[in-house]
């Protein structure tokens, strides 16, 4: 198939209504490793969907086959219904990766009119600098930046022309709150033109704030796929919090109540996880205690996250 005839096949799909990204059954080892096992999702037209997981979970691997930086062992990758490389050839994947690094020795200006000028679908170098917030630091030497400053490069060549699909690194790694925001304010201005974005990232309250979607990977199997809510309610764990300040009770007591998946006490502040939240306020008063300023409440995505991880871990080892 010719570089044409795959452009217009994609677009097609998409315009149809069709995947931008799809995984059918993709495996990829390296070694003894399995890094991607048995890999099955679907990214469709305007979605902004979070990829989640602990370290070795198969994120860079599944972003890796995803741009057909790598063969996949087993299954099928396919962009807007196409080939991976395909797709990127006729301008339609923007990607910002931790790997790889920004040439030396030119000026960000420099850089990015040349990541324009490569693109097949460019946009004018002025408005692309601008939109990465680099703008002012356009005639600054690459190699005289933040690391924060680097960051905002590498999303401005991931953006250098009309892309339907952004791929994202752990983007925001050493930018400060600020810059976070306002490259998140772009994103989100992204995704309201209808492009697809797909970040891994480590910071999850990011997840929480900005994806429509979670994909949560571990040990290369997708565990969990969803709304950060929904994501929430899988764990199937409640926070539960009270002061005990006129109640003496040993420790062994509070860790015998029933349904707890966690335990912590600070002073008189104690903070727990349980699987029936009803169940367990029911035994603290069945202990008659008395707790102070009670509260229930669902987890939040980075709890909801160890507990799946922890519960797969769990179950693998029976």
């Amino acid at each position: 198939m010719t570089t044409t005839t795959a452009t217009q096949s994609a677009a097609a799909t998409t315009s149809a209504g069709g995947p931008v990204v799809s995984f059918e059954g993709v495996t990829k080892s390296y070694g003894a490793v399995r890094a991607v096992d048995g890999l099955s999702l679907v990214l469709h037209p305007g979605e902004t969907v979070a990829l989640l997981g602990p370290n070795g979970a198969g994120k860079s691997s599944t972003l890796d086959l995803l741009l057909g930086l790598r063969p996949a062992d087993s299954g099928t990758v396919r962009l807007f219904g196409t080939t991976p490389r395909e797709a990127i050839a006729a301008g339609r994947v923007g990607a910002m990766l931790q790997s790889g690094g920004l040439m030396e020795d030119v000026t960000v200006r420099e850089v990015v009119a040349l990541g324009c000028a490569l693109h097949p679908r460019p946009l004018p170098v002025d408005e692309v600098l601008t939109r990465a917030g680099v703008d002012s630091i356009a005639d600054r030497l690459v190699n005289k930046l933040s690391g924060g400053q680097e960051q905002r490069v590498r999303f401005a060549l991931a953006t250098a022309g009309h892309n339907d699909l952004i791929v994202l690194d752990e983007p925001t790694t050493g930018m400060d709150v600020t810059s976070r925001q306002a490259f998140w304010a772009t994103m989100r201005e992204q995704a309201a033109q209808g492009r697809t974005v797909l970040f891994a990232t480590h910071y999850l309250e990011e997840a929480d704030a900005i994806a429509d979607r979670v994909l949560v990977l571990n040990k290369g199997r997708l565990l969990a796929d969803g709304t950060a809510a929904e994501i929430k309610a899988k764990a199937g764990a409640r926070k539960i919090a009270f002061d005990l300040t006129d109640d003496p009770v040993d420790e062994a007591t509070l860790r015998a109540l029933p349904h707890l998946t966690a335990y912590e006490r600070h002073g008189d502040t104690v903070r727990l996880q349980s699987r029936d939240a009803d169940a367990t306020v029911h035994a603290v008063y069945a202990l008659g205690l008395y707790p102070r300023n009670l509260e229930v409440a669902g987890l939040g995505l980075e709890q909801a996250f160890i507990a799946l991880t922890e519960a797969e871990e769990a179950d693998a080892s029976c």
